[in-house]
């Protein structure tokens, strides 16, 4: 069973997200990549989730989606409103947060200060550097475009600058679990290595040969099944 929330983060602006109910209190919160949405895959993991016992939210990030705004709005900063507003929204007791890509980057920055119980990155963006070749086009010719009308210019380059992964390997205190395809040429996978090495916390990597950036759906059932058990264990 599944429901539809607007969940309004500022003014006349609100995010489209989806709770699919489980009967315990245990959460989960699904964070899209740069330019995806919460749909597909999102609706599966969620349906996983529940099957596991868990509450499960999936939602657009503002400027995709169903949600308000305009792609060329949207910064770290405010992807980290937009899940900060939905946990808050469904006010869970204990929380998880996953994140795909650039929504790997949105939830280790954001639970330095909410504190969830654990945090999963897939394929996850970590390190600034990550994003070089976006940035570099932006200072060169004042904006990118990612795909299609997605575009990002010099406030998404302002913003980033003042988030560092170093912070993040140095305050955050929770389980972090890491899933990542070693053909991945999108985040190569050296920065996923070196943020488990920085975080020196309780860290699970794990690493799928042949597999890109979204992973096969074989692979992507078999993070699952991993993230799972390891999520019994630390929680």
């Amino acid at each position: 069973m599944s429901e539809k929330y607007f969940v309004e983060v500022e003014s006349e602006e609100s995010v489209s997200a989806v709770h699919h109910k489980a009967d315990s209190n245990k959460w989960i919160f699904f964070c899209h990549g740069f330019g995806s949405n919460k749909e597909g895959s999102y609706e599966r993991r969620c349906e996983r989730a529940v099957k596991e016992g868990w509450n499960a939210v999936r939602f657009d990030f503002r400027g995709n989606g169903e949600s308000d705004g305009e792609f060329i709005d949207q910064t770290l900063s405010s992807k980290i409103k937009d899940l900060e507003s939905v946990i808050k929204f469904f006010d869970p007791e204990n929380f998880v947060t996953f994140g795909m890509s650039f929504g790997g980057k949105v939830v280790f920055h954001q639970a330095i200060d909410s504190k969830p119980k654990a945090v999963i990155g897939k394929s996850p963006a970590t390190y600034n550097d990550t994003m070089d070749k976006f940035v570099s086009v932006v200072k060169e010719k004042g904006s990118y475009t990612h795909f299609g009308e997605k575009k990002i210019d010099e406030r998404f380059v302002k913003d980033l600058e003042k988030y560092s992964f170093e912070e993040v390997a140095e305050e955050l205190s929770v389980p972090v679990a890491l899933f990542q395809g070693r053909s991945d040429t999108t985040v190569h996978p050296r920065w996923t290595w070196k943020a488990a090495q920085n975080l020196n916390k309780d860290v699970r990597v794990e690493m799928y040969e042949n597999e890109s950036h979204k992973m096969s759906e074989v692979a992507n059932e078999r993070l699952l099944d991993s993230m799972f058990e390891f999520l019994d264990r630390v929680i």
